[in-house]
């Protein structure tokens, strides 16, 4: 009787652990389901929407690893490892995706986008806010309506062959611009582009440095009329008629005719016209005095090996960076190449990509901190010694986003295996800045003393001087991908290792 008993509760164990395993099962089958399908209705949003949507996915139903199929198993993992990446970056104060440019106008002829404030990506740029990053790009036989900008501007042409006229109330400049023209164009200056090219697109990659209003500098626009608008319709209709000593009604007519937006096609006698008017004695004027475009590309090339290339200018090669204490940089990495790590004594850079992909890495110990600081009391913080830590900063990098690098922050550059990676960088605070490189042939630790290099490292100084002069190659390197196919073994990040 006592054994009947014993197997019938066992039967009645077995049966409700089969029934809660079953219901486990269904349960976190159907989660899963939930999960895959979450992530399939952010696939069909827009690009900039899918970010917040796979985050929401993977906050409500979470990872659970149960896939019916290996072809969903590793569709998962990779949906996983988008949304990583993704955090990751948008966690990144130093990156800006190209979602994080605002379009000030765009019409089927072109385009024209501007960075974000610095300082809503993150406190850490406060510095920064006096300046801002954009984009122009305009079709064949486009014209740009004339404006003036509230900001110091320095275009470099990315592409294709413009003509720009600068006016003030003493002259007008006109210039024939081309690809790595660099031109300044003074703040109040009006301006008016366009694409004399019958086939190419014109495109600009710009700095700006606000004088009025910090982080927002603004077109006013005389010569228009109801899109865009004049500034001329906010006076009042006694005062225009009293400035132009013109009826109402014209004035009326000539500040109310114009409707075809801040870009439109012109005519090819219309353009043909515009670009007479490019004296030949402005053009590509070397010397350090000229006022029109320096073509940076004409430029003997600062560094310079089969791994890369860079142009650079300051104030000493064309004096209207000088006043502003500026550099303009171009940087071809070619393929699977990479800048050797490097920072900045007192000059940051805005990069921005223009064509190609790759990623960046830099050393940061402000992030690093803050984050510590958010999870110490603030008894803490003040009893508390604090550690030194670096947070590794890294963002995937394609045409039409940017980044910046503070000064000091240690920093590389590495090009995708497929394709160069082509950039324009523009710097500030260039006067008596010092490049470091933390490797390759000429890196700065070679400059320390035997005794040092002991002390700080605790290892004999043949051996770290060993290790620092293993690399032939100098600012441009063979990347991560071209080593470990050299090696035939895997390679960490540069910034896995202690010393980052």
């Amino acid at each position: 009787m006592a054994m009947m008993k014993i197997k019938s509760y066992t039967l009645i164990l077995f049966s409700l652990i089969s029934i809660f395993l079953l219901s486990a099962t269904l349960s976190l089958c159907h989660h899963d389901h939930n999960l895959r399908q979450c992530r399939e209705r952010c696939e069909q949003k827009q690009k900039y929407q899918q970010q917040r949507c796979l985050r929401d996915c993977q906050e409500k139903y979470g990872g659970t690893g149960w896939e019916s199929t290996e072809e969903e198993t590793e569709r998962s993992h990779e949906h996983n490892k988008r949304w990583e990446e993704e955090q990751q970056q948008q966690n990144n104060p130093y990156f800006f995706e190209e979602e994080s440019f605002k379009e000030w106008f765009r019409t089927q002829d072109g385009y024209f986008s501007v960075s974000q404030k610095f300082s809503e990506k993150s406190k850490l740029l406060r510095a920064f806010d006096n300046y801002r990053l954009s984009f122009f790009e305009a079709n064949p036989h486009t014209f740009l309506v004339p404006s003036h900008i509230d900001a110091e501007y320095i275009f470099y042409v990315v592409k294709g062959k413009g003509t720009i006229s600068l006016v003030n109330q003493e002259s007008r400049e006109t210039y024939n611009l081309e690809r790595g023209d660099v031109l300044r164009v003074p703040a109040g200056t009006i301006l008016n582009v366009i694409n004399r090219d019958n086939e190419q697109k014109l495109q600009f990659a710009e700095f700006a440095q606000s004088i009025s209003i910090p982080s927002k500098p603004r077109d006013y626009i005389g010569m228009g009329g109801q899109n865009p608008e004049s500034f001329f319709n906010s006076f009042s209709g006694e005062v225009l008629e009293a400035a132009f000593n013109t009826p109402r009604d014209q004035l009326k007519r000539l500040f109310g005719q114009q409707k075809k937006g801040m870009m439109f096609q012109a005519s090819e006698e219309q353009i043909k016209a515009i670009s007479k008017h490019a004296s030949e004695s402005h053009q590509k004027r070397k010397g350090k005095s000229s006022r029109g475009p320096f073509n940076l590309l004409q430029k003997s090339p600062l560094h310079s090996n089969e791994h890369g290339k860079l142009f650079q200018i300051d104030g000493n090669d064309y004096n209207q960076l000088q006043d502003l204490d500026m550099s303009v940089t171009f940087k071809n990495i070619t393929k699977g190449g990479m800048m050797a790590p490097f920072y900045n004594s007192k000059s940051s850079r805005f990069v921005m990509i223009v064509k190609g992909h790759g990623y960046f890495e830099m050393a940061c110990p402000h992030l690093s901190e803050t984050q510590q600081r958010g999870q110490r009391t603030q008894a803490q913080e003040e009893t508390e010694q604090e550690d030194v830590h670096y947070q590794r900063i890294s963002a995937q990098l394609r045409p039409k986003t940017a980044f910046i690098i503070p000064a000091g922050h240690p920093t590389t550059i590495v090009a995708s295996k497929n394709e160069n990676l082509q950039m324009v960088v523009f710097g500030v605070n260039v006067r008596d800045n010092q490049k470091n490189f933390l490797a390759g042939r000429e890196n700065v630790m070679n400059q320390m003393s035997r005794e040092a290099k002991e002390l700080g490292f605790n290892m004999q100084a043949k051996e770290v001087e060993e290790i620092f002069n293993n690399q032939k190659e100098s600012f441009f390197l063979p990347g991560p991908q071209q080593q470990q196919q050299k090696h035939d073994v895997p390679l960490n990040s540069i910034y896995d290792f202690p010393a980052f």
